[in-house]
């Protein structure tokens, strides 16, 4: 056995923790099992960087914590909005909220109403993805196959638009 089959051997074993660690720092399976893949993915390329002596274990968690740090940070400086103009006038601008006034906007009650008068298999999806749930775990979550959820979801989306189509 080559020391490089005995590193991925051990990079290997440790991809149920890694899986669980991720899924701890990210919230969220799917990008849980992108930082798994970034992870290994960079220790490979770095394992000529790793000495026996020291912690391998350690050593790969501190890439993956590394990794996710970075992502975070990335994420963060492209939405922040720096105003370069002299007097901050861009930032003193009022943001557009999306509805322009008063007697333009609906309550929250009435759409509420709307959504509760859907039928059962319209509503619980659309309550779900507006709670924040993904597709597939919403489709999980029912037992129903993917194109339904993704359906149900669009129409119910299309006839809250078509209900409250007169406030615009």
């Amino acid at each position: 056995m080559t020391p490089n089959d005995n590193f991925q051997q051990r990079l290997t074993s440790l991809q149920a923790n890694l899986q669980n660690f991720a899924l701890m720092l990210t919230a969220n399976r799917n990008d849980a099992q992108d930082l798994v893949q970034d992870t290994m993915l960079k220790a490979l390329d770095n394992a000529d960087k790793y000495t026996d002596n020291t912690n391998f274990k350690g050593w790969v968690f501190t890439i993956m914590r590394n990794i996710f740090i970075n992502n975070y940070r990335r994420v963060v400086r492209s939405a922040t909005v720096i105003d370069q103009t002299e007097d901050l006038y861009h930032l003193n601008i009022s943001q557009d909220s999306g509805i322009d006034s008063p007697e333009e906007s609906y309550s929250v009650q009435e759409i509420t109403a709307a959504i509760d008068a859907f039928p059962e298999k319209y509503r619980r999806p659309f309550q779900m993805h507006v709670a924040g749930y993904k597709y597939d775990e919403i489709a999980e979550e029912m037992g129903l196959p993917l194109g339904t959820i993704k359906s149900r979801i669009f129409f119910a989306r299309q006839e809250l638009q078509t209900r409250f189509a007169d406030y615009r």
